[in-house]
């Protein structure tokens, strides 16, 4: 009997394990997106969740807070970053970096690298120092860069464009791995091979070093790290117990110097080796009798359950349902690929009016998908613009579509230039995705005077190309 305890100890997961892989699915409930190759971009992606998630991950439902933050001040000054600072001061104060020990799925995905039976790497001086990587990182990826790129007009996440490796393994490599985008393949340039250089880099050092991404470069855990004195919960030393053993620096993963400082990362380890048992959670009704904690235990469990198991039939609905395209009369198929026609749309622009796709059947229409967050499709938004200002009206039909959910994002970055064409918010997604888009931005379609689709591409363009698109179909059109 105690031999099958022995090995039931070693082989089911323990509660923090369970935790996070509970925290990894609710973040990542979106399990179609998995199947389909494309991201959810529904109204919960507004909000952002406590853990380091990336937005572009097929399966995430909620945004990264580390991304929101970029996204928000490089739209500076259009607009100050309150609720994302409001909701990193949200989750700073209530959970503090129990976040990385128990809600982060690229720390359990380190976590599960670092089982490998290979020799480890110990903690040290020199692990130490790197530990305070991570806030220069957070000064100058996250804050200063976005803020000086804003300045010139480029929103730029610098941090999630150049170093996160998160980013391109739960973004990148989810989406490329699914053969409805291997189209994409040609899009990929020196970014990418570098990004993915990181990437194997980190994976390869959690082999050998307990969560290096955590302790040396990750910015979001350096941000709760600055609430770890006064977080509600997370580990605490009484000191009527402590007599200065040393065992919990001995069990300690990480670079701490006292438990429950900015680098330790709340995972309890330090409580089960503390033998005086003086190490225990704050905030967790530590004082209540036994069947007090039981009954509290047994409710937060059901309450978890129904919120995870409502999650997935709410965001996984079915094929049939969310494939539903408008009928239309004409014989030639709607699709997204090149000969196809293009569905019929409906949108309201910023200047309020409607732009019906129907209604400009006879004109050549561009349609370009753009959003403020993405560097490439503000580059390329002047070249539109020319479009709109060259050609008759009558003839071509331009609109830019913003695909966000975040309105007042693009209508206040709008503001600060004279742009006349056409913009209007694709605010769920319905129109990209019918188009066969997947948040890869930019984007741009081409249709023809009948509505079908000549020209579906994501990538920059740029004005010659767009008039080497147009212009055989106006000299066709006038040939007849």
């Amino acid at each position: 009997m105690d031999r099958i305890k022995l090995w039931l100890r070693r082989c089911l997961p323990t509660r923090r394990r369970l935790i996070q892989l509970y925290a990894a699915l609710l973040y990542n409930a979106h399990l179609t997106g998995f199947a389909t190759g494309t991201i959810y971009t529904g109204a919960s992606k507004a909000l952002c969740v406590p853990g380091l998630n990336c937005y572009s991950c097929p399966g995430a439902v909620g945004a990264c807070p580390l991304g929101a933050l970029q996204n928000a001040l490089a739209s500076a000054p259009t607009r100050a970053p309150y609720y994302v600072l409001g909701t990193l001061l949200l989750f700073g104060l209530t959970l503090g970096r129990v976040v990385c020990g128990f809600l982060c799925p690229f720390g359990l995905i380190q976590e599960l690298l670092h089982k490998l039976p290979t020799p480890k790497i110990k903690k040290g001086r020199v692990t130490r120092a790197l530990s305070s990587l991570k806030y220069a990182l957070l000064a100058v990826f996250v804050i200063y860069l976005p803020l000086y790129w804003a300045a010139q007009r480029l929103p730029v996440p610098a941090f999630c464009k150049y170093i996160c490796p998160a980013g391109t393994l739960e973004g990148a490599v989810a989406l490329l791995s699914h053969p409805a985008n291997a189209d994409k393949y040609p899009m990929l340039g020196l970014l990418f091979t570098r990004k993915f250089l990181i990437l194997l880099a980190a994976s390869t050092l959690a082999v050998f070093l307990y969560r290096p991404f955590c302790r040396f470069i990750c910015p979001l855990g350096a941000i709760y790290g600055f609430f770890a004195r006064v977080s509600l919960l997370g580990v605490e030393v009484d000191g009527g117990k402590c007599t200065r053993c040393g065992q919990c620096h001995a069990t300690c993963p990480v670079d701490i110097r006292h438990v429950g400082d900015r680098e330790c990362i709340q995972c309890g380890a330090c409580q089960a080796a503390c033998p005086t048992q003086a190490i225990r959670w704050k905030g967790l009704g530590a004082h209540d009798l036994p069947p007090q904690r039981k009954l509290r235990k047994a409710a937060a469990c059901a309450c978890a359950l129904a919120v995870l198991v409502g999650a997935l039939v709410y965001f996984n609905p079915p094929v049939q349902a969310q494939n539903a395209s408008p009928a239309v009369t004409d014989d030639m198929p709607v699709g997204s690929e090149v000969g196809m026609r293009c569905a019929d749309f409906t949108v309201e622009t910023a200047r309020g009016a409607l732009f019906r796709l129907a209604e400009h059947r006879g004109q050549v229409v561009v349609i370009n998908f753009w959003a403020t967050w993405c560097g490439p499709c503000v580059k390329e938004l002047p070249y539109f613009q020319q479009l709109w200002e060259n050609y008759p009206h009558d003839q071509v039909q331009v609109i830019a579509l913003h695909a966000s959910l975040l309105t007042e994002d693009w209508r206040a970055y709008l503001e600060s230039y004279d742009y006349t064409l056409p913009f209007a918010l694709d605010g769920d997604g319905a129109i990209l995705s019918g188009l066969g888009g997947s948040m890869m931005l930019p984007q741009t379609v081409v249709l023809d005077q009948q509505g079908v689709i000549v020209y579906n591409q994501v990538g920059s363009v740029t004005y010659p190309l767009l008039q080497s698109l147009v212009d055989p179909l106006l000299a066709d059109a006038a040939g007849q």
